[in-house]
């Protein structure tokens, strides 16, 4: 590709064009490589994930309701009981496999000391699985 002309007077003026092909050697360069390293970036690296045995709870345990009066006194799924038999209940529930549910229920007028110790004897027996109920009810 020449960029003088043919005439023999010194009228030649240079040429204002964008020579492209060295512009299309280059990409053509930068594609052939691309398509050559693109297959060796692909590479999966193997995993080994656990694996996961689950059984389904066929026996939900019933949660166990421990209600508190007004005056401190207790009751086990509505039987009364006093605070000696409170805490044999709730050690033989701690030796159940799985733990039940405490459901705490408190009158309103109950003293918080009363639930603070239930919660804290059950908690010190190894029960950790507490809940409290309340009714929303105006009285």
């Amino acid at each position: 590709m020449a960029f003088g002309g043919f005439s023999q007077g010194g009228h030649s003026q240079p040429v204002a064009e964008i020579n492209m092909i060295p512009l299309i050697d280059v990409m053509l360069v930068l594609l052939v490589i691309f398509i050559v390293t693109a297959p060796l970036m692909t590479h999966a690296v193997k995993v080994d994930l656990p694996r996961v045995a689950s059984q389904i709870d066929a026996s939900p345990q019933e949660p166990v309701r421990i209600a508190i009066g007004p005056d401190g006194a207790l009751t086990w799924n509505g039987e009364p009981v006093s605070r000696a038999e409170l805490s044999l209940h709730l050690r033989n529930a701690a030796a159940r496999s799985p733990q039940p549910q405490l459901h705490l229920l408190a009158d309103q007028a109950a003293p918080y000391r009363f639930v603070a110790e239930v919660m804290a004897e059950a908690s010190r027996l190894g029960l950790s699985k507490i809940g409290f109920i309340t009714d929303p009810r105006p009285r």
